[in-house]
């Protein structure tokens, strides 16, 4: 790896491929959502997005952190793969007291090797029984999930089916941890393109059969169209793998991956909880605003189904870039090619604000044009020219934190995060109810603002005190 260029470097050729179809996958869902927006309405999309946090709940308590976790071993694993390794690649340097109990957790053994295939099936196994527990619970408590929790009773049918995708989405996930980590992007690239076009499709398919016969259009179609999707995914990963012997122990490498992934799962079940607890208050404090039920679910709808999707579309390339950092700062971190890594955040910071100030200048000028003529609402015009203004600093802290969790400080952007969403939470608790939705955008931009200087200044005193600490 060289640290003056990125050229011919899996970053450049990854973050290519990912961002293709990454932008694919967009295009579709966004004329996706223009189909919803005019097949079931504002009022039934706000209901789906309710279900969507606690959707993405069950995947950081499933597979989310351990698709890190196997990215960074495999990762490492690759670049220590000599008979005599350690299992255990990480490298003591981000531990800086060598008798702390993390470094203890991360000790060494002699003379032990966990290859990529090792870390791979002690992640499937860790992770596809998380998933299963998951799947019985959700699916047995969807009902009063959804009464108590959710405060919407329609959700629990939507739960029970969403249920089913989480053991597919595990082992998906695990699979495309073990590719990212080698730095092979082409099976995680196309099989989320896969995922997208089935569920389009399947839904398409269900709701003209539907209409064939007559039958009201349901939301339990659309939870139908996501289970097909992840289930197309998976397997056309699991179809891409290759019989290659494992070699090391499984518990040891399961122990590792649990031990690496568990606070970054923590870290992620308690962002989404708050998240959760954002979607779930926002309506209600809709209402003490003045909007009726069906008025605060509408607007909740033409928020998280028209204008964030929008808005959140040029964020392909800063998604597919993130993805790929976190492997390869792991891997320059382990080679100690630390000029490497203090290049990549400058060129990181460069590149993401060039994006996002141009996507807030693009949504600032057309954004009430996008809200009249793709979805036929001047609201969701509205909505997409405030939010235009988080690019810069939402792409910015989306990469920065992907370089952070390769330097193994995943509690840095636990807290960076837990700060972004505390203060989102604060304006929807206070401000909401005296100015309605532009206290959430109002909220959102401070958010967005507090998480990329965040990162930026504790990059930046890392360098100051070194970068290996």
């Amino acid at each position: 790896m060289k640290s003056d260029t990125l050229h011919n470097h899996p970053l450049v050729t990854g973050t290519l491929l990912l961002t293709l179809a990454g932008l694919l996958s967009r295009i579709i869902g966004f004329f996706y959502r223009i189909f919803l927006s005019h097949t079931i309405g504002a009022e039934a999309m706000g209901i789906y997005q309710l279900t969507v946090p606690l959707h993405i709940l069950t995947i950081s308590v499933t597979s989310s952190a351990i698709q890190t976790a196997i990215s960074r071993f495999v990762a490492q694993a690759a670049v220590s793969s000599s008979p005599g390794a350690s299992c255990n690649n990480i490298p003591p340097a981000p531990y800086e007291n060598r008798h702390s109990i993390r470094f203890l957790l991360y000790r060494r053994p002699k003379n032990t090797f966990c290859n990529e295939s090792c870390y791979l099936s002690a992640g499937l196994m860790l992770s596809m029984s998380l998933a299963f527990f998951c799947t019985i619970f959700l699916y047995q408590l969807s009902e009063p999930i959804a009464i108590h929790f959710l405060e919407e009773p329609r959700c629990a049918p939507l739960l029970q089916i969403l249920a089913f995708t989480i053991p597919f989405g595990a082992v998906h996930a695990c699979i495309n941890g073990y590719f990212y980590g080698l730095k092979k992007t082409f099976v995680p690239a196309v099989s989320q393109l896969l995922e997208q076009l089935v569920r389009v499709l399947s839904v398409w398919i269900f709701f003209e059969i539907s209409m064939e016969k007559h039958n009201a259009i349901s939301l339990n179609l659309v939870a139908w169209g996501m289970v097909a999707g992840e289930l197309a995914a998976m397997l056309f990963s699991v179809s891409f793998l290759r019989q290659k012997r494992s070699q090391g122990s499984r518990f040891r490498a399961m122990e590792q991956i649990f031990l690496m992934s568990l606070p970054l799962s923590a870290n992620r079940v308690l962002v989404n909880i708050l998240q959760s607890m954002e979607a779930v208050m926002l309506p209600g404090q809709l209402r003490l605003y003045g909007y009726s039920n069906s008025e605060a679910l509408s607007v909740y709808g033409i928020l998280t189904g028209m204008a964030l999707p929008m808005v959140l579309f040029p964020s392909v390339l800063t998604n597919s870039v993130s993805v790929m950092l976190l492997p390869i700062i792991a891997e320059a971190q382990e080679k100690k090619e630390h000029s490497y890594i203090v290049n990549a955040v400058k060129k990181t910071c460069f590149y993401s604000l060039f994006l996002g100030f141009g996507c807030t200048l693009v949504f600032l000028v057309f954004g009430n044009w996008m809200g009249e003529v793709l979805f036929s609402n001047s609201l969701a015009g509205n909505f997409i020219v405030t939010l235009g203004w988080i690019c810069p600093f939402l792409y910015l802290s989306t990469t920065l934190h992907s370089i952070i969790n390769g330097l193994g400080k995943t509690t840095s952007t636990f807290l960076l995060n837990v700060l972004g969403l505390s203060i989102r939470i604060g304006f929807v608790l206070f401000v909401i109810p005296h100015t309605g939705m532009k206290g959430y955008l109002w909220g959102t931009l401070l958010s967005q603002i507090s998480m990329a200087v965040g990162a930026l200044l504790l990059l930046l005193i890392r360098r100051s005190t070194g970068i290996r600490k």
